[in-house]
């Protein structure tokens, strides 16, 4: 299947979980990919893990939490890629702590790189994308929107600000042709977990020691067993941003195998 022959992505995260499971997902599909992340390592691994697709894969460092870095990537990217018609917004970081000893600083960077991150990405790419072949936009929000996910006070924020920006931004360019779409992942064993709903310690602080697990009504999915891996995701993505997604926007996807019914 090469939905993708002849188009030009840019995903952020592509160094790790969901992000590098679209990257190689595009990369599959024909699709010419570049891969942003704060990560070089991360990136690096990407590029490893591509194989024979990696000639239609280039990387560029980035820190989406930073205007000049965000204006420099996507610049880096529209000239590699010679134009834009996907943007993945994949990017993003978890921070979970009881909110009365949530510091500032860490509710503020939790928007910064999440919700802000998010915004200054589309701003940059959409000069490009108006000009694109089928433009398309795919945000990660997740199922903290919309259900509580206690701990996660900063998380859920940006997230919801997300899926509501994400409605936004679909009823302003819709005239224009920029498909706006939202995934909402979760029981995803990605970077973010260590695939038992925990918050990963590389990724901030997990959940407080003294958890009351009783506050998270169901922890696991309805199918399968466990966790789902990232690809699970990836490919609503791929779907989302293709051809076969040209009548969806201005909505979400939840990917949980059933865990909020």
């Amino acid at each position: 299947m090469n939905r993708y022959e002849g188009r030009r992505a840019l995903v952020t995260g592509g160094g790790s979980g969901i992000g590098q499971a679209t990257v190689l997902r595009i990369l599959a599909e024909g699709g010419q990919v570049v891969a942003a992340d704060v990560s070089e390592a991360g990136l690096k691994d990407t590029c490893a893990r591509a194989g024979a697709d990696a000639g239609r894969l280039t990387t560029v460092a980035v820190d989406i939490s930073d205007e000049a870095s965000v204006r420099a990537a996507v610049a880096s990217a529209l000239t590699t890629l010679g134009g834009l018609d996907v943007l993945v917004n994949a990017a993003g970081i978890l921070r979970s702590s009881h909110t009365h000893e949530t510091s500032l600083a860490d509710f503020t960077k939790v928007i910064a790189v999440n919700l802000t991150g998010t915004f200054l990405m589309i701003r940059e790419a959409i000069p490009a994308l108006l000009k694109g072949n089928a433009p398309a936009v795919v945000n990660f929000s997740s199922t903290s929107a919309l259900f509580a996910h206690p701990y996660m006070a900063a998380y859920a924020a940006s997230k919801g600000g997300i899926q509501s920006m994400t409605h936004a931004l679909a009823a302003e360019y819709s005239k224009q042709g920029i498909r706006f779409t939202a995934v909402q992942p979760g029981s995803i064993s990605s970077g973010m977990t260590d695939g038992s709903g925990q918050s990963r310690q590389s990724q901030g602080p997990g959940l407080p020691e003294d958890t009351d697990w009783s506050l998270f009504a169901k922890l696991s999915p309805a199918l399968g067993e466990g966790f789902a891996g990232p690809e699970a995701v990836a490919g609503v993505v791929a779907m989302l941003a293709s051809e076969d997604g040209k009548f969806i926007t201005g909505t979400e996807i939840r990917i949980d195998g059933g865990t909020h019914f």
